[in-house]
């Protein structure tokens, strides 16, 4: 992984005025944020945050079912939120996590009222234009008994040449019966640090479902977000595609420890890389019985690169049922041939599988979003022939 030093970047003094309408950022900033997951044209959000720089300059909730606060505005409301802030990740656990503790810039509070089911997403973004510039996010998610909720956050630097500082800290809480499906889109650029620290308990009968899309440059990018599930029946699900070009060096997987019996949990990654480093990590513990986890990591090097699959099942107590899938390599002579012997050319054949690798539409992206990360898939599947 690659050095970093937080005193290469200013954590202080670049701050923005609020923005009132988001359709009036100019449009190479709209184009960035859109191939980040954000459509800040569509009214088809439940409600709409944004973070830039070191500033909240949008926060809106449009549900009456939702409660949407920038980070230290429900701490001053709620007396520092003693039961949420900081009780899953650590305010120490390392110098990201302290810097984030000593100076927050902002965040979303996110809550949902019991029994809300939340028809459409929260769109969040948190962007970056400041050239060396440090930003220090704090999120805390909390699904109330019996809702639902789907947040999907776009997080992006202006242009893909900005040098520039994401340290974000997440704590989702999931109670008794909620369901969250959290989706995050990255497109950083070729010089970007970030460091996100994400934790998230699910108690009885809870669901987790995250959706994570990486498939632009990155400096350097290291995360592992880890879900408890602490209550009976409760799930959890990872879904990832990651690309990495030259230059680019990802460290991220995700991890699941089921304590308490009937509980499921499920990882699934895609990656490729076309040049840079990619270490995909995956780690699954159960402590109580039954509980049932699947581990599949499949990745592809197409012209250079290095891929390392590092896959960790624990199991504690007998009868814990845990298994896992670890590919690495180049596409497949067969499948190649499979193809070409219907009809079509090599180069038509490797970019039928390319795409069908980097198929997103398990997450159920849907409209302008779908058209830029098919765009991004396209160009992907173009510089790998």
């Amino acid at each position: 992984m690659k050095e970093v030093k937080l005193t290469d970047y200013a954590f202080k003094g670049i701050e923005h005025g609020e923005i009132a309408d988001l359709r009036t950022l100019d449009a190479s900033d709209k184009h960035r944020i859109l191939h980040a997951g954000v459509d800040v044209d569509s009214d088809a959000a439940s409600a709409v945050f944004m973070h830039m720089d070191q500033s909240t300059v949008h926060c809106e909730s449009r549900d009456p079912g939702l409660e949407l606060l920038d980070i230290k505005a429900a701490m001053k409301r709620y007396d520092g939120l003693p039961e949420y802030a900081w009780k899953l990740v650590p305010r120490d656990k390392d110098e990201f996590t302290r810097n984030v503790a000593e100076n927050v810039h902002g965040g979303y509070f996110i809550r949902t009222k019991p029994g809300a089911k939340i028809a459409k997403p929260v769109q969040s973004c948190l962007f970056l234009k400041a050239e060396k510039g440090g930003q220090n996010v704090h999120n805390i998610v909390v699904v109330e008994e019996g809702s639902e909720l789907h947040i999907l956050t776009g997080c992006s630097t202006a242009h893909s040449t900005t040098s520039a500082a994401h340290l974000g800290i997440t704590e989702y809480y999931v109670k008794k019966g909620g369901k969250l499906t959290f989706t995050m889109v990255h497109n950083w650029g070729q010089n970007a640090t970030v460091r996100p620290r994400s934790v998230g308990v699910v108690e009885e009968g809870g669901v987790f479902q995250s959706n994570y899309v990486l498939l632009n440059p990155v400096g350097t990018l290291q995360m592992y977000p880890a879900i408890y599930l602490n209550g009976r029946g409760a799930i959890a699900r990872f879904n990832s595609i990651i690309v990495t070009p030259e230059g680019s060096h990802v460290d991220c997987g995700n991890r699941v420890i089921m304590n308490a019996p009937e509980t499921r949990s499920e990882i699934i990654s895609r990656a490729i890389t076309t040049g840079g480093v990619n270490i995909a990590r995956g780690h699954i513990a159960g402590h109580a019985v039954p509980c049932r986890g699947h581990l599949e990591c499949k990745g592809l090097i197409l012209g250079g690169g290095q891929m390392l699959a590092v896959p960790e099942l624990d199991a504690t107590v007998e009868g814990v049922d845990l298994s896992h899938e670890a590919a690495v390599g180049k596409i497949a002579q067969d499948e190649i041939e499979y193809l070409m012997a219907r009809g079509m050319d090599e180069a038509e054949a490797t970019s039928t599988i390319v795409r069908g690798f980097l198929n997103v539409d398990i997450m159920g992206l849907e409209g302008p979003l779908a058209k830029a990360i098919q765009e991004q898939v396209e160009q992907i599947d173009a510089n790998a022939m």
